[in-house]
């Protein structure tokens, strides 16, 4: 948590405390009225006010018609109960860590290899994900990954795009066995079979009961920030996207009227969500960023990246996580706010490459702790990496953030690596080179058909 959050919060605390001594004050006065033995002022009704000609305290002095003088305790009998609890100060929630995950992009496409394969093996996100990787995401308070498809029977393919992503509804459970608790939509492939695949999407998804974020039915609703209340935190999420980066991109963006994702690439649709990030950050403890954009299976950042990522902490984001790329990128701090540009694919087709789970612990003093749990995509599977393969993907991750200091156990520190030169050339990652960017705008993919079960591009 940055200083000026640390202020807020001392603030808080500060007048939480007033409170209750202010209650207790209250209280203790009452008490004393009572063992006095004052008397009770009964207040008239309308009826004998205007039988007597009396006129009610406190009226026409602006206060409201029937309040006793300031030195009156109207306290009558059958109100002392409930007037005693009112005086009991609210009980205050104990703040305790809260436990954020992070997966990057998710596929459900019924055509992908990873679909056939999961039904042939049951069916069950169990069969799919490593036990060790499926434990730790079901044990975070919130986990959140990128919902990179629709949920629908209805609409048709986007004619010029390459791959369309489309999902029966009830495969929304899959999200559940997951422990997902909230989806990002701000992505280029959820309005890949058109409006009417956008709402049976909105709907599946609120049907299910898992909030959403980064697209909506009109601008409002795609921009709107979700708030957790978790363990005396109020953490908000805020999601938006960069891709497609032309002038008429296949995925719509919402508009006031219309349909869409909540779009940041413009200098308008960026300050859009400045703005957001702002009203977020003025209502929760800590405010997340995660958002769609880079470049497809390169590590190397887009200039976009590096000029929006600096103001997005100015605005007041506390952590920013990236996805769109398919493949890691790097992790860097800025004004001690952790930048995750990519964590890759999660679970999204039959390639075989390096990813992992984001997990950020939010302490009771505010601050963020942040691990890198490695894994692998192969074979239509996500696997908890271990023992060598572990410390050869965080060995990689090391080589592209030279500005962070990342452990054995994937613990990330906010200071410059100062270990052994790591040659980016010789470092091992899967895969092994790093394909070339594909065009922006041409709806490309890593992606694999079920007939084949291989990578096509």
């Amino acid at each position: 948590m940055n200083r000026r959050k640390r202020r807020k919060r001392q603030l808080a605390y500060f007048l939480m405390t007033l409170m209750i001594v202010t209650g207790v004050g209250a209280a203790a006065l009452y008490l004393i009225s009572k063992a006095s033995g004052g008397a009770v002022k009964p207040v008239p009704s309308e009826k004998q006010q205007a039988e007597s000609g009396e006129q009610a305290p406190n009226e026409g002095r602006g206060g409201s018609v029937g309040l006793p003088e300031t030195s009156e305790l109207i306290k009558p009998e059958n109100k002392e109960k409930e007037s005693e609890e009112s005086n009991v100060p609210e009980p205050i929630t104990k703040i305790k860590p809260v436990t954020m995950a992070f997966g990057g992009d998710v596929c459900f496409h019924d055509e992908y290899a990873n679909m056939h394969s999961l039904k042939n093996r049951g069916g069950k996100m169990d069969s799919s994900l490593s036990a060790d990787l499926l434990g730790e995401m079901r044990q975070a308070d919130i986990l959140m990954v990128n919902n990179e498809f629709s949920y629908s029977l209805r609409g048709e393919p986007l004619p010029e795009k390459a791959f369309t992503f489309r999902s029966r509804p009830e495969n929304v459970e899959l999200l559940h066995e997951m422990g997902v608790d909230i989806v990002s939509l701000a992505n280029n492939h959820v309005y890949d079979w058109g409006e009417d695949a956008l709402f049976d999407t909105l709907d599946t998804l609120k049907n299910a009961g898992i909030p959403y974020i980064g697209a909506g039915r009109n601008l409002d609703e795609a921009k709107e920030p979700y708030y957790f209340e978790i363990n005396g935190r109020t953490i908000a999420y805020v999601s938006a996207t960069q891709v497609e980066r032309n002038d008429n991109p296949d995925t719509k963006g919402a508009t006031e009227v219309t349909a869409g994702t909540f779009r940041c690439f413009s200098e308008e649709e960026f300050g859009r969500l400045l703005e957001v990030v702002k009203e977020a950050d003025a209502k929760a403890d800590i405010t997340v960023v995660y958002i769609h954009w880079g470049t497809e299976n390169t590590d190397e950042l887009h200039w976009a990246q590096e000029w929006q990522a600096p103001e997005l902490v100015k605005a007041g984001a506390d952590l920013i996580v990236g996805d769109h790329p398919h493949c890691l990128q790097g992790i860097d701090f800025i004004e001690g706010v952790p930048v995750f540009y990519s964590i890759g694919n999660f679970w999204f087709n039959s390639k075989s490459l390096d990813t992992g789970l984001l997990k950020v612990v939010l302490d009771e003093a505010g601050g963020l702790t942040c691990q890198f749990l490695p894994a692998l995509q192969h074979e239509c599977r996500t696997d908890m990496a271990s023992g060598a393969e572990k410390q050869r993907i965080l060995q990689y991750l090391q080589c592209i953030s030279p500005d962070v200091t990342i452990d054995e156990n994937g613990f990330i520190k906010d200071a410059p690596y100062g270990g052994p030169p790591i040659d980016y050339d010789a470092v091992q990652r899967v895969p092994k080179k790093r394909e070339e960017p594909v065009q922006e705008g041409t709806g490309t993919e890593a992606g694999d058909s079920a007939s084949e079960g291989v990578t096509t591009e």
